[in-house]
């Protein structure tokens, strides 16, 4: 494997909710939200960036006579430069958030062996959610590349919200399995080179209840529309450390681009 040598090789990821380039099914259940529109918009952003070579957006793959065929296709095509890449994940039906914790693993070595495929090695990986910052937090130290982290929300907040209301422990562990989603979090951040946090009030009344909580962060509203895309997208990118040398098995003669970027 190897880094493209004419312009830097971004991957984003977000496993969760249903994901697509055209028509998005926002509010179609909790999953398909602010963040689904978010991350397509800034993979489009991030792939007309001059330094860009290639951006990947990976998520999970779904194939569920439920929801539509579109959310079982391998690679869509975004934009010039641009591609979703669907990836195996647990079982091949819908599923909640929730619930995926035990797939995750499966997520991050189905990514590994699709970055064989295509022979490169990202520049900079960056993770949206807990999740995902699970999935990204192994695949960079693997790969050892820089991680970009964006929470979109925290599981602390939402158990201290919950246990405000009345909510039992309990309750909130059955519902929302919040032990892993926190020890995810913590892993994520413990790894990250950079956290983006929509305000100053998420940085210092909700990541500070974090062992591995640093101060110092960069600010986007996520899911507020395109506007701040450019300048977070700028951020990334010159943020990204070219010189890193990531190390995997040698993929096999024959690679596989679903964007048509070969590498050289």
């Amino acid at each position: 494997m190897i880094r493209a040598d004419d312009g830097l090789y971004l991957m984003l990821i977000s496993v969760h909710g249903l994901i697509r380039g055209s028509a998005p099914e926002l509010g179609r259940d909790a999953d398909t939200g602010g963040q689904v529109k978010y991350v397509v918009e800034l993979t489009r952003a991030l792939a007309e960036h001059p330094r860009v070579k290639r951006v990947d957006l990976l998520t999970r793959l779904v194939d569920d006579p439920k929801v539509s065929a579109d959310y079982a296709r391998h690679e869509e095509p975004l934009a010039n430069k641009a591609c979703i890449v669907r990836i195996p994940c647990g079982p091949h039906r819908y599923l909640r958030k929730e619930v995926l914790w035990p797939h995750l693993d499966s997520f991050a070595d189905n990514a590994l062996r699709y970055l064989r495929r295509v022979g490169l090695i990202p520049d900079l990986i960056h993770s949206h959610y807990a999740d995902a910052g699970y999935v990204g937090a192994r695949l960079a130290g693997l790969l050892g590349v820089p991680l970009v982290h964006t929470s979109h929300s925290l599981g602390r907040e939402k158990e201290r919200r919950l246990l405000d209301q009345g909510v039992r422990t309990e309750t909130i562990e059955k519902n929302y399995n919040i032990s892993q989603r926190v020890e995810a979090e913590e892993f994520a951040l413990d790894n990250a080179a950079m956290v983006i946090a929509s305000t100053s009030q998420e940085v210092q009344d909700q990541y500070s209840i974090y062992d591995n909580y640093h101060p110092a962060h960069g600010g986007d509203p996520a899911g507020c529309g395109a506007h701040p895309l450019p300048s977070t997208a700028a951020q990334q990118v010159s943020s990204t450390d070219t010189s890193r040398a990531g190390a995997l098995p040698a993929p096999s003669s024959e690679t596989h681009d679903p964007c048509g970027v070969a590498p050289r």
